[in-house]
């Protein structure tokens, strides 16, 4: 069994830009950075909000994992879709009647990897704790055996997430940030051996406001009134991280921001 796996974490994809750039030019990141495993953020992947079977199917070749955040429910056939998903993972405090699954275990060249998906409650809709949720899963017999364990949290605040790499480290591979579309400059190994970023940032149009449409934005800021907004598509760009795991220890090596301008 080799003693090193590469895993790429792509940040949240938006709209049909976003999906284009991934599909187009997944094969190329992987092969630059030799990736064994592949996770890619898509609560953003349709149409900026949400998911359904129709992005999924189109993400899925793409992906070895597909994790969700706040808009996982956006579009409301996903509630029914959600257990045919089988790369999917949604947040793991939501309520328990909530369909689909907040962790899946996956087996790449005999190396299991558990893929877990969290949501912060700061300026998000309430939710249970995330903190307690994944410490609850990490003290279970569910996935005390997977050496390698790398959590998406999914939060607003940096205060959040930041406390949030302290209390896991050295309890999971990675605790990678997402959900505010910037990525941040802090990705680091932890003390106790996880790699940590507070935001692993966008897939989509860089010349909007968060992927969206800029006048639209505007107009909700100018005005207070609600806008529907769309996304945009200047200015594309791949964003995301790649991270270096001990396969027997599971404890990072080294985590490397990706950033890719994509001109065609």
């Amino acid at each position: 069994m080799q003693t090193k796996i590469n895993i790429l974490f792509i940040g949240d994809v938006v709209g049909r830009y976003g999906r284009r750039a991934v599909k187009s030019h997944i094969d190329s990141i992987k092969s630059e950075f030799n990736i064994d495993f592949t996770i890619i953020n898509a609560e953003n992947a349709a149409d900026g909000f949400g998911i359904n079977k129709k992005v999924y199917n189109e993400l899925e070749p793409c992906a070895d994992a597909i994790t969700l955040g706040n808009h996982t429910w956006d579009k409301s056939e996903i509630l029914k879709d959600i257990e045919a998903m089988t790369k999917v993972i949604r947040p793991i405090n939501y309520s328990d009647k909530s369909p689909g699954v907040g962790y899946r275990v996956f087996k790449i060249n005999g190396i299991e990897i558990a893929v877990i998906n969290a949501v912060g409650r700061i300026f998000m809709m309430p939710v249970d704790n995330p903190f307690y949720a994944v410490d609850d899963l990490l003290n279970s017999n569910k996935i005390r055996d997977v050496e390698i364990k790398i959590v998406d949290f999914h939060a607003e605040a940096t205060s959040e997430k930041q406390a949030f790499g302290w209390y896991f480290d050295g309890k999971l591979s990675a605790i990678i940030g997402t959900h505010t579309h910037i990525q941040t400059s802090d990705e680091r190994i932890l003390p106790q051996g996880s790699a940590y970023i507070t935001d692993v940032g966008m897939t989509g149009c860089h010349d909007g406001v968060l992927g969206f449409e800029k006048r639209q934005a505007l107009e909700r800021f100018l005005t207070y009134i609600p806008q529907r907004l769309n996304v945009c598509k200047e200015n594309i760009q791949i964003e995301g991280c790649v991270m270096e795991i001990d396969t027997k220890s599971g404890k990072a090596l080294s985590i490397k921001r990706v950033k890719k301008e994509i001109k065609d």
